[in-house]
């Protein structure tokens, strides 16, 4: 596939590849339309303090960990197009409701159940790889993903703006700025289901016809020894909530703490227990050669995927504060300069797309990836105060 290919908007599959980027771009910019309005919510919520907006920040990514996985589950039983939709509207609700909270309950609820909307990239990814072939998937999803996951960058860049000059007649404009967003996921949801289809038409592309799991259910995995890692790898699905519930012992009774600590590690056993009830049979009767994987590649890729994209949310969330208050800049401007750190998604994702599409070793290049990205963050922690 070439750039040239995606003007092609006559052609069915260029259009589901731009609907949905559009879907993921929207789901980014109202995940992230909390740290471009952080020093507004400030100064204009009086019981608002800097170690709040942290818990809101940590909350912001608590339930994408296991949100992605069971998101995951329910596209393969449901497809892409009526999950993402269902995910753009019912997301709309916890963004009305953090736009207009006025309690710190009200806020924290609304912002953990707001995090869900993380998962839309595994839903995009699928519906993308559903009408692009094997051999152009690399760059479309990578197109998808790049111009998605600008919406953070959009969202720095414009909500200042919105709330200080379009809303900023009002007392509490960053709070008519959120429920903006809101509005537009909410719209946007109900349009993509009409939009788009999880299937190309019969004949077109038959080797990418939706096929619906018969339930949802764990993963299969190919041995004794992957099945071990696979238990292994599930406890940061619930260790992300555990940390949660640690930083916010301050603010509740240590016995609620600890009955949560409780219902997760409940959780986690009975997450064990089903991946056991499903995998046990399966490894009994022997696994088909043709369906063997290494899962050493999926603790590879996730352990990648961790690093690199875990940093970008973390960046990503204190960014336009961080230049407010290192540079004494506004708000607005703020927003823009770091707006600049998404903003290379939009070349970045694609490349990467295209690398993989046509670079045979995708180990190296990987490789070649995680150590620009260390020089740099390296690079990033010697900004200071200018002076």
């Amino acid at each position: 596939m070439k750039v040239s290919d995606l003007f092609k908007i006559d052609r069915e599959e260029i259009r589901i590849v731009h609907f949905t980027w559009i879907a993921f771009f929207i789901s980014f910019y109202v995940w992230f339309n909390m740290a471009p309005l952080a020093t507004t919510m400030l100064k204009n919520v009086g019981w608002l303090t800097a170690e709040h907006l942290k818990i809101f920040a940590i909350c912001n990514v608590a339930l994408t960990i296991p949100g992605r996985v069971i998101i995951g589950a329910l596209v393969d039983r449901f497809g892409p197009r009526l999950i993402f939709s269902l995910l753009l509207i019912t997301m709309s609700i916890p963004t009305f409701v953090f736009a207009f909270g006025n309690t710190f309950i009200q806020l924290f609820i609304s912002r953990l159940v707001l995090s869900v909307i993380g998962t839309s990239f595994v839903i995009g990814i699928r519906m993308v790889a559903q009408w692009v072939p094997p051999k152009h998937v690399g760059f479309a999803q990578g197109f998808y993903a790049g111009w998605g996951n600008f919406g953070s960058a959009f969202a720095a860049m414009t909500l200042p703006w919105v709330a200080l000059t379009l809303f900023g007649s009002f007392e509490n404009g960053w709070r008519y700025a959120m429920a903006l967003n809101g509005l537009v996921c909410l719209i946007y949801g109900i349009m993509y289901y009409f939009l788009v289809r999880d299937i190309p038409k019969e004949g077109i592309s038959k080797l990418f016809h939706f096929r619906k799991a018969e339930k949802v259910q764990p993963m299969t995995v190919s041995s004794y020894g992957d099945l071990l890692q696979y238990l292994i790898w599930s406890a940061p699905l619930v260790g992300a909530l555990g940390l949660l519930v640690w930083r916010l012992e301050k603010s509740i009774s240590i016995q609620y703490a600890y009955v949560v600590y409780g219902g997760l590690a409940v959780f986690y056993i009975v997450h064990c227990l089903k991946v056991l009830h499903v995998n046990l049979p399966i490894l009994k009767r022997g696994v088909p050669e043709k369906d063997k994987y290494a899962w050493g590649n999926v603790a590879a890729l996730n352990t990648t995927y961790f690093a690199n994209f875990g940093a970008e949310l973390a960046v990503v969330s204190m960014l336009p504060m961080f230049f407010e208050r290192v540079f004494t800049v506004s708000p607005t401007a703020a927003g823009f300069i770091a707006s600049s750190f998404a903003f290379v998604n939009l070349f970045a994702r694609p490349l990467g797309g295209w690398l993989s599409d046509y670079m045979g070793h995708r180990k190296r290049t990987m490789l070649v990836y995680m150590f620009g990205i260390t020089c740099g963050f390296l690079a990033m922690s010697f900004i200071g105060k200018w002076g």
